[in-house]
């Protein structure tokens, strides 16, 4: 779907659901990661996560973009638009917008890279790994209470 796509059918739900035009900008947002989408109170765009799309089909999509035209026209109104109003929680539930949004099913983990410390105790030979760096004139064994030497990192 592209973004002229995602214009008309945010423009197009907006006048069957609550009959009132859409009159602001509807875009793909790449970077979002955790939400569907999200009204901009600023600027009155609304923003959208396209791996919903793709990874939900439209269904969802369209959830998305009722859910944010929610909280579009009651801002523009003057009436209660966040998730707790009991305004928003009414309007929700006569256009059938969902509270919230599925959970998606995939998301690639991303491993954290780090560098690995590693000590080692001058008395007992104990090695201790660390993912943060140690102070080793602060600290000591924990096994013996002997000096630290840091071996790499």
């Amino acid at each position: 779907m592209e973004e002229f796509q995602l214009q008309g059918l945010v423009e197009k739900l907006s006048l069957e659901f609550f009959q009132k035009p859409f009159k602001h900008k509807a875009i793909f947002n790449n970077r979002l990661r955790t939400t569907g989408g999200r009204y901009l109170l600023k600027s009155h765009n609304i923003e959208i996560n396209r791996k919903y799309l793709e990874q939900l089909g439209k269904e969802e999509l369209i959830g998305i973009i009722k859910h944010e035209l929610c909280h579009y026209h009651l801002h523009l109104e003057g009436k209660g638009y966040q998730h707790r109003d009991a305004d928003f929680k009414k309007l929700l539930k006569k256009v059938g917008a969902p509270r919230f949004c599925n959970v998606l099913p995939y998301h690639p983990e991303r491993k954290r890279t780090y560098k690995l410390h590693v000590y080692k105790c001058s008395h007992c030979g104990q090695v201790f790994k660390r993912k943060r760096a140690v102070n080793v004139l602060r600290y000591v064994c924990g096994k013996c209470r002997g000096k630290l030497i840091k071996i790499n990192g």
